[in-house]
């Protein structure tokens, strides 16, 4: 178990790695299906991934409750580097979370364990934080929406079913997730106005 004093490192440049690292998910949400960059964190513990530590730097903070799988949660050095680096509260309720780390792409639960938000205050809903193993590698799926011009192709692991599940997702707008896919530094973003068709092949 990892002790305070041993707890690894964070940005090297807290303000500009943060500055960074926003402005690629920012990015990544603008353009759904696009592979983006991140300012990778340092000393991420296990089974963390860079980029989805570089994205709880920056975005995650007293006031956004975190929620993690059981991979995830499979020690407590994952909790404990959440809340030493951004004070986020890890929770046990998904259904009340702000963000979702989930580390296991096939075991990802239900779309509906975790809050999708009203139609007054679509903004109070879960984002996933969801590491897969390669975002240039998989199934073809085609996604169309908004900031796609025409359509993008993405190639990940998926969840069983998770086509089905992220449609009717889709149809809960304004409510509904949204995914931010992590393979080591690299990101895509999937928000809840994206529209997916399998691809062969």
């Amino acid at each position: 178990m990892t002790t305070i004093a041993e707890m690894p490192a964070g940005f090297a440049d807290k303000v500009l790695s943060a500055q960074s690292t926003f402005r690629s998910v920012m990015d990544a949400m603008a353009r759904p299906g696009s592979v983006q960059r991140i300012e990778a964190a340092s000393g991420v513990p296990a089974p963390l991934m860079r980029g989805s530590a570089a994205i709880a730097l920056t975005l995650f903070d007293q006031d956004t409750p975190v929620w993690l799988d059981a991979k995830m949660a499979a020690t407590l050095d994952v909790a404990k580097w959440i809340k030493f680096h951004t004070s986020a509260p890890v929770i046990a309720d998904s259904s009340v979370c702000s963000f979702a780390l989930i580390g296991d792409i096939d075991q990802l639960p239900a779309l509906q364990r975790f809050a999708i938000g009203s139609n007054d205050y679509p903004d109070r809903s879960t984002t996933l934080i969801v590491q897969v193993p390669s975002l240039t590698q998989g199934p073809a799926i085609e996604l169309r929406g908004p900031g796609i011009d025409g359509t993008a192709v993405l190639r990940t692991q998926m969840a069983p079913d998770l086509l089905e599940r992220l449609a009717v997702n889709h149809a809960l707008f304004p409510r509904g997730i949204d995914l931010v896919l992590v393979a080591d530094d690299a990101i895509v973003a999937i928000p809840r106005t994206t529209r997916f068709v399998a691809k062969e092949g």
